[in-house]
């Protein structure tokens, strides 16, 4: 009878212990899956962004031709991708895209600078503090 009176308790206090780490793991787990749904939302943001900022750019730069390409190309390969948080090769090849954009939208602004009436138009400036805001 002593034997059981000391081992219930210690019994009792594992099977408690074992359920709230689980708790904490779920918890963990539901706010990584939010914050990665945050990310993601974030680059599609960005890229919902893109077609706006090419015809503004377009409009003041048509001789510009080939970076407005690159950046629409490297949009496409964009919303292409499925990614997939638990598929190592789609978060590669979605990461690899995100690169080619953020390279193709640097490009886009430097050139942006050599165009003082485009730098000044309303709607370039707040397409341009839109995509600063996604990058923050």
């Amino acid at each position: 009878m002593r034997l059981f009176t000391r081992v219930l308790p210690l019994m009792l206090l594992a099977s408690l212990l074992s359920g709230c780490g689980y708790n904490a793991i779920q918890q963990k787990d539901e706010a990584v899956k939010a914050s990665w749904s945050e990310v993601i939302n974030q680059y599609k943001r960005r890229a919902d962004l893109v077609p706006n900022l090419v015809q503004t750019v377009k409009g003041f730069a048509s001789q510009e031709e080939r970076v407005l390409t690159e950046v629409t190309n490297a949009r496409s390969r964009v919303g292409q991708i499925n990614v997939n948080a638990d598929d190592e090769a789609s978060l590669k090849q979605f990461q690899q895209a995100q690169g080619e954009l953020g390279s193709a939208l640097s490009r886009l602004l430097v050139v942006t600078e050599n165009y003082p009436q485009l730098k000044s138009d309303q709607n370039f400036r707040d397409l341009q503090a839109q995509l600063e805001g996604t990058e923050n």
